[in-house]
């Protein structure tokens, strides 16, 4: 596991976790006080009100159209679909591997903002302060902080936090699209199992991110669809995916080398 030295020394918080890994990445900020003005969507009014996932999809289809003469509905589901669980699987891995911290996950307390070119979620802001940690995490005795045991019932605190979230999206998100509860729910595993790997690459250390992924993911945890998919071919890590993103679907493109469409061909 990850030594716990690289963790935060003695500031306090999530605010202070998200301030020492800012140089190991670009995208999560810490926003207690979220400006409304500035692009910002809170994940709870996405859910509260899925028409709005409907503007986000209208916007990628005009993003594709300008760039391949088409935007099949299918295709702009399945980007939203990934897109939107990244948000929550991000935060948490992004956490959990520098910091061994589990940020509570609700949509209430997560926000993201659009790039303003492509729409897909170029910043996220944590917007809560409460966080699960082990015993040894210098602020476990902070109001803010619920200490668990150990790294693997921390993991189970990621997992019980993440599939929350990911059952308002699906609950929210499956009438405004033609994917199945099936598909969306390999989304939500690939979504997590990706951002557990990504995070370690990003952070220097890919093999922490797989034994992170492999910590959460140690099993099938229904409603996800599979455990831990990462493998090593040769000295390269790579990943079967779950889900679809349909870009096959656009003009000249193909299936991914891991889309489970090109299983049993």
């Amino acid at each position: 596991m990850i030594d716990t030295v690289r963790r935060r020394r003695a500031a306090p918080g999530l605010a202070a976790s998200v301030t020492r890994v800012a140089p190991l990445q670009q995208r999560v900020e810490f926003r207690p006080d979220l400006p409304e003005a500035d692009g910002w969507r809170r994940c709870a009014d996405l859910l509260g009100d899925p028409a709005r996932f409907a503007e986000w999809r209208t916007r990628l289809g005009g993003w594709l159209h300008d760039r391949f003469g088409e935007a099949p509905a299918r295709t702009t589901a399945g980007y939203v679909m990934s897109w939107y669980l990244h948000v929550p699987a991000y935060a948490a891995a992004l956490l959990l591997h520098h910091e061994r911290r589990v940020p509570l996950l609700h949509p209430e307390e997560l926000a993201f903002r659009l790039g303003p070119d492509r729409p897909h979620p170029d910043g996220i802001a944590v917007l809560g302060t409460d966080f699960h940690c082990p015993p040894d995490d210098p602020a476990a005795g902070c109001p803010e902080a619920t200490v668990v045991p150990d790294e693997r019932a921390l993991a189970a605190v990621l997992r019980a936090r993440y599939l929350t979230h990911a059952t308002r999206f699906v609950q929210a998100y499956a009438p405004t699209c033609r994917l199945g509860r099936r598909m969306l729910w390999a989304g939500a595993t690939d979504a997590l199992d990706n951002a557990l790997w990504w995070v370690g690459r990003q952070g220097g250390d890919e093999g922490a991110g797989v034994a992170d992924a492999a910590l959460v993911l140690d099993a099938r945890y229904p409603p996800l669809t599979a455990a831990s998919a990462l493998r090593l071919t040769g000295r390269t890590w790579t990943r079967r995916r779950e889900s679809c993103c349909f870009s096959y679907l656009l003009p000249d493109e193909a299936e991914c080398a891991e889309c489970p469409r090109l299983r049993g061909q």
